[in-house]
């Protein structure tokens, strides 16, 4: 079985930062695409930022503070955030697109979810 365990959230003042991290565990044979997605109260689950073999990209409303970066070695992806407003309130969640070692296609995991509280 595979599992992804997310890690660094918590409560913060408004202009704060912290770092998430999410490890992936199990019979991997390669990662493609990793992401974080995040889900505010009442609201969709939207991407946040994803990063490929080759390239970056990030929702508009953290471009500049947040960054996403990724350790093959260690099957863990990260996104430092800094300058944290309350509007970033919402639980975390990474996404991973893997390939199993029994497997010849990716499928996609999730997290659990990390909750990240930036108060005003």
């Amino acid at each position: 079985q595979v599992q992804l365990v997310e890690s660094g959230g918590g409560l913060v003042q408004l202009g704060g930062s912290l770092r998430l991290s999410c490890i992936a565990s199990g019979r991997i044979a390669s990662i493609n695409d990793m992401g974080w997605y995040r889900q505010g109260p009442g609201k969709e689950r939207v991407l946040v930022a994803v990063v490929t073999n080759s390239n970056t990209n990030y929702a508009d409303s953290v471009k500049g503070r947040f960054t996403i970066s990724r350790d093959n070695a260690k099957n863990t992806i990260y996104l430092q955030m800094n300058s944290l407003k309350p509007e970033d309130t919402a639980v975390y969640y990474c996404k991973m697109r893997l390939v199993l070692g029994h497997s010849i296609s990716a499928s996609d995991y999730w997290g659990q979810g990390t909750q990240v509280t930036v108060s005003a």
